[in-house]
């Protein structure tokens, strides 16, 4: 049997830790009940007496009263009103000074009224929510009934007028006919709607003076439609009204962009919907922390009885059930509420389809992706072995062979080990997340769908370096039994199309939701400057910095199957022509930029100047790289200075950003010497071994590109050192994303966040948004 401590810790919610009860610390304060226990106890039969008396006055309680009988105590040397004041139960007061009872008690009544206040706030923060989301349907209602109202009402012969006859929450009516025999009922239908949305909180400014002419005709609407600017789209028509409203400012024309449009009331329907869905898992959330802090109180009562020989847990729980965090049932009627308004509204009265949507279902693991996992990490093992066997007796890496063989084959599989050492990184990244109680599933805003597990990680990484050992091994053995080269030599590139196919895959095969939403990701990064930035795409696009080896050994891959395709001298082509030089620089540089124009829109969203220090920290990696790249081709005194230099900033940079904003450790005042205050981690040492680690890896990594000036040895140990300097930045970036989420979700911690917080649509217009 599990034990109540364990099943606490394991379903307990990370984000709302601190406001749980302390149990461990009441656990302890039993022990020592028990350790300093007397001969002679308190009768039980006069602290049964107080207990019943107590109980009798809980009975008498009002249903939001707290729990304990407070009883404030002042000291003498302070006046009325004075804050320093404690307070005590009169269950606590039975005890002496002395006794380790009444400091368990007191102790229990400060959990009680932290539970107590906690659960108040959740609610009243969730009923203001849930009041705005009703008030954003019902705008959302007559929206939707008013656009279909007008598409009904116009005529097919008056089709030419369509475009012209857009809702405007800045003029409520509709867009005026130039027949007069259509004035009377234009302004009939402006009034009906200016009645509806009023019914939901619309002010008009001018609503109640309207005038006779058809300008006057038009209220003012104290209301705007806020979607956010997430696609490139959106981002441009944002910035473009921005511009338009700075530079150009013509008041006579309606240049906001707030019209309303049959596609604006479906993006605003999808953020309620989605709000609605945040405010049901809060619900849900609010209602766990409730019963699992009812199950500790019962829990300890029921461990202070036993030791103290005591009927205390009793009377005490009856208290207990009339504290506002067990006897209010707010939460759950709004919780019913929403289901009822999310089923109606946005589910199509299918009850089904609505618990899909706010109940969904978290895939099983199961048995068969662990045994997958250990059958093809033997079989890559072994097909290692036989390939390591084959290419030391053919002598393919030395001799005239060594040139050839190097040029075809160690691009693509170099690129799929880096490929498959990353994935193993990330799926030992979700194995720790996992056990450290790091919820990266809401950080980073992962449906059930398409969340990884580590077993999945891991099973897609040992699968890929199966396959790419065993098309090792065959190209060598068709190699050494007389097949042409030219045909032999496609076989890398045919892993490469296979790769490519799998990942674009439109069929439900090989965890099409997750390779989608990767592609969704990749896309935001690429265009990241138009793409609103979620943690997420920052999150890869940090990755992609750390894969700038393979995105080289890709260009290099790519570069030689297409030049042999064409008939072009591939030596030339692909290692040192022009193209080839373009294409490094740009290979080099991508990442970096990615990351940088990501910072200028988190930047230019949340006016932040961190985020423009940031861009800094990718900028100078931009300039070490071209300084590192320039030098290979210049090898003069001149360039090594400015490597040296450049690299030398670029990595401190780095090194500073990565400890105290990444990590968010750093801080002499903190209680943890140069660390934290809080630490997941419960040793200290593993601390300073990680920034002791990431400092030598950030280190090796520069000189990645140093090639430790120019150490004259073969193609094969140069290339072999290369990708182990590669794979050490690959390891030194799984370790460095580990503490990243940490800092992220002590964030989350000390500011509660266990929900997402979903922007609303309809806003007033003097609001900042």
């Amino acid at each position: 049997m599990v034990k109540f401590s364990k099943e606490l810790e394991a379903q307990l919610i990370p984000e709302w830790k601190d406001a749980f009860v302390d149990y461990w610390q009441l656990k302890k304060l039993v022990k020592r009940i028990k350790l300093s226990q007397t001969p002679n106890p308190p009768p039980p039969s006069v602290a049964a007496a107080f207990i019943s008396s107590l109980a009798g006055k809980f009975r008498s309680l009002p249903s939001d009263h707290q729990l304990s009988q407070v009883k404030k105590k002042k000291n003498d040397s302070f006046e009325d009103g004075d804050p320093n004041e404690h307070h005590e139960t009169e269950l606590s007061q039975f005890f002496s000074e002395e006794d380790e009872v009444k400091i368990f008690f007191e102790t229990l009544d400060e959990e009680l009224e932290k539970v107590n206040e906690f659960y108040g706030s959740r609610e009243s923060e969730f009923m203001e929510r849930g009041d705005s989301l009703r008030e954003q349907l019902g705008i959302l209602l007559e929206f939707k009934r008013i656009l279909e109202d007008r598409r009904r009402k116009i005529s097919p012969s008056a089709s030419f007028s369509r475009s012209s006859s857009t809702f405007s929450p800045r003029h409520s009516s509709f867009s005026e006919n130039t027949e007069s025999n259509e004035t009377s009922a234009e302004v009939s239908e402006t009034d009906e709607a200016i009645a509806a949305l009023e019914k939901h909180g619309v002010t008009f400014i001018n609503a109640a003076v309207r005038g006779k002419t058809k300008k006057e005709n038009k209220p003012m609407m104290a209301l705007r439609v806020d979607i956010p600017a997430t696609t490139p789209s959106r981002t441009i028509s944002a910035v473009m009204g921005m511009l338009w409203e700075d530079l150009i400012n013509n008041p006579k024309k309606d240049v906001s962009g707030d019209s309303i449009s049959r596609k604006k009331i479906q993006w605003a329907e999808k953020m309620i919907r989605g709000a609605f869905v945040e405010l049901y898992k809060g619900l849900g959330l609010l209602k766990t922390f409730s019963w699992l802090n009812m199950k500790a109180f019962v829990k300890i009562l029921k461990k202070f009885d036993k030791v103290a020989n005591q009927k205390a847990s009793a009377s005490y729980l009856q208290g207990v059930k009339k504290s506002a965090f067990i006897s209010s049932d707010k939460v759950v009627r709004l919780m019913d509420e929403v289901e009822s308004i999310f089923t109606k509204h946005f589910a199509n009265d299918d009850r089904k389809k609505a618990m899909k949507y706010l109940r969904p279902q978290q895939p099983k693991d199961s048995h068969m992706t662990t045994f997958f996992v250990g059958l093809f990490t033997g079989c890559f093992m072994s097909l290692f072995i036989v390939y390591a066997s084959l290419a030391h007796l053919s002598g393919v890496f030395s001799g005239p062979n060594e040139v050839s063989y190097m040029d075809v084959v160690y691009p693509v599989f170099s690129m799929f080990a880096l490929l498959s050492l990353h994935m193993f990184m990330y799926g030992c990244n979700l194995f720790t997340w996992k056990q450290a109680r790091i919820n990266y599933n809401f950080i980073f805003e992962f449906q059930s769908s398409t969340a990884l597990k580590y077993r999945d990680a891991f099973l897609i990484c040992t699968t890929t370096m199966t396959a790419v050992v065993g098309a090792l091994v065959i190209h060598l053995i068709l190699g050494l039994s007389g097949f042409s080269p030219v045909q032999v030599d496609y076989i890398p590139g045919l892993l490469l199309l296979i790769f490519v196919v799998l990942l674009i895959c439109p069929f439900d095969v090989f965890y099409r939701p997750t390779r989608y939403y990767f592609l969704r990701v990749f896309r935001n990064t690429v265009f990241s400057p138009f793409y609103k930035v979620l943690l997420v795409d920052s999150f890869l696009a940090d990755q992609l910095t750390s894969q700038i080896t393979l995105l080289r050994l890709m260009e290099s891959a790519i570069c030689y199957f297409t030049a042999g395709s064409f008939g072009m001298r591939r030596g030339e082509v692909c290692k040192s022509g022009t193209l080839y030089w373009e294409l490094a620089y740009l290979s080099s540089f991508l990442p970096y930029y990615w990351r940088a124009m990501q910072c200028a829109r988190r930047w230019f969203d949340d006016n932040d100047l961190d985020h423009l220090a940031n861009l800094g920290k990718y900028a100078s990696a931009m300039v070490a790289a071209g300084a590192r790249l320039t030098y290979s081709r210049q090898d003069t005194h001149f360039w090594f200075i400015i490597v040296l230099v450049t690299s030398f900033v670029a990595t401190i940079y780095q090194l500073y950003w990565d400890f105290a904003k990444d990590w968010g450790i750093l801080n002499p005042k903190s209680r943890n010497p140069w660390l934290r205050d809080e630490l997941i981690l419960k040793s200290k040492g593993i601390y300073y071994l990680s920034i002791v680690l990431n400092v030598i890896l950030r280190v090796a990594w520069v000189e990645t590109v140093l090639q430790l000036h120019k150490l004259h040895i073969r193609n094969i140990e140069s290339k072999m050192l290369d990708f182990l300097l590669a794979s050490l930045e690959v390891i030194r970036r799984g370790h460095w994303n580990f503490y990243r989420l940490e800092n992220e979700q002590l964030n989350n911690v000390g500011k509660y966040r266990a929900v997402k917080t979903v922007p609303l649509p309809f806003l007033d217009a003097d609001s900042d948004g």
